[in-house]
């Protein structure tokens, strides 16, 4: 029969543990796993009763591991990351080929992800690539996603984070309004064309509307309220292509459509945004071979951008 030192304690309980340690609380631990405090709380009475040790103490500064609790805490911790790293390789052998989910905005992946992502298809057949377009935060413990491309202030916790472009914003409108307008003043310009906003989830406040944006050109006398509302930022721009009016346009997001010529920028103001793209994964991600390839990829591409994407072509309105 297995004795007490033999036999190890439930996975499940060891997980509890593990979250608990991490976060130095019940509470936050109850929130990582989907289960309330009170039951990590009997998880873990179980498991010390059942090791016949104390693991945790409560302290004035909160949950501390005793010195039973910070001998367990390495293994335990080695234990989940290599049973992670394990899981993740599955799958990415040369007869099932490699997994790749990337996590990006709605609007990037439609404006500069997708335009390029053939290239990366035909370097790599091998790498079988789904693209997870959406405003909400992959949770990577869950495995919504092998890596994301995220755009904010950075400082993402318990993640690789990479920069990989700052911002600019400025107006956009279709070649026909601009030329239907003629040569007028800015103010005049924009006083006779709809102002189009973009209200998308993954914008935040801080971001320059054209209240903000129209205050830093010293343009007076424009009502920034005016014009159709979008909630996706790919929507707006479509709109200001379709001739409905001018939109505030991220600079990677038009790029290929100045170079084109299906959107031209009116030569006023450039606002720097205060947020950038981020690439970010898990370090145990990190060494997964179709990560790595991705990640090279997206370097090379953003390595070989024109320099229109900071200094588009203007064009003029202005008196």
């Amino acid at each position: 029969m297995a004795t007490r030192t033999q036999r190890l304690p439930s996975l499940n309980a060891l997980k509890v543990f593990w979250a608990a340690a991490r976060h130095g609380s019940f509470v936050k631990a109850a929130s990582e796993l989907h289960v309330t405090a009170s039951a990590v709380s009997l998880q873990i009475r179980q498991l010390e009763d059942e090791l016949g040790l104390k693991l945790f103490e409560r302290t004035p500064k909160g949950l501390a591991l005793t010195a039973a609790g910070a001998r367990v805490l390495p293994d335990v911790n080695s234990a989940f990351d290599r049973l992670r790293a394990t899981f993740a390789s599955l799958g990415e052998s040369e007869e099932s080929g490699a997994m790749l989910t990337v996590s990006a905005a709605p609007s990037f992946a439609a404006k500069w992800l997708l335009p390029r992502l053939n290239r990366f298809l035909a370097a790599h057949p091998e790498i079988e690539v789904s693209i997870k377009a959406t405003v909400e935060l992959a949770d990577f413990e869950r495995g919504e996603a092998d890596l994301g491309i995220r755009y904010g202030s950075g400082g993402y916790p318990d993640l690789v984070t990479e920069l990989l472009m700052r911002e600019m914003v400025f107006p956009v409108c279709s070649p026909a309004l601009l030329k239907a307008q003629k040569k007028r003043p800015t103010v005049d310009f924009l006083n006779e064309v709809n102002l189009l906003h973009d209200d998308s989830a993954d914008r935040n406040d801080a971001l320059p509307g054209w209240k903000m944006w129209l205050r830093a050109a010293a343009i007076e006398g424009v009502d920034w309220r005016k014009g159709p509302r979008f909630n996706q930022t790919v929507l707006a721009i479509e709109a200001a292509a379709a001739g409905l009016g001018v939109a505030l346009a991220p600079a990677v997001l038009v790029e290929g459509d100045l170079a084109s010529g299906r959107l031209v920028r009116l030569d006023t103001a450039e606002l720097s945004e205060p947020f950038a793209y981020y690439l970010v994964y898990p370090s145990e991600k990190g060494d997964r071979a179709a990560v790595k390839a991705f990640r090279a990829w997206l370097l090379n591409e953003l390595g070989s951008a024109e320099p229109r994407i900071e200094h588009p072509t203007r064009a003029s309105v202005a008196a």
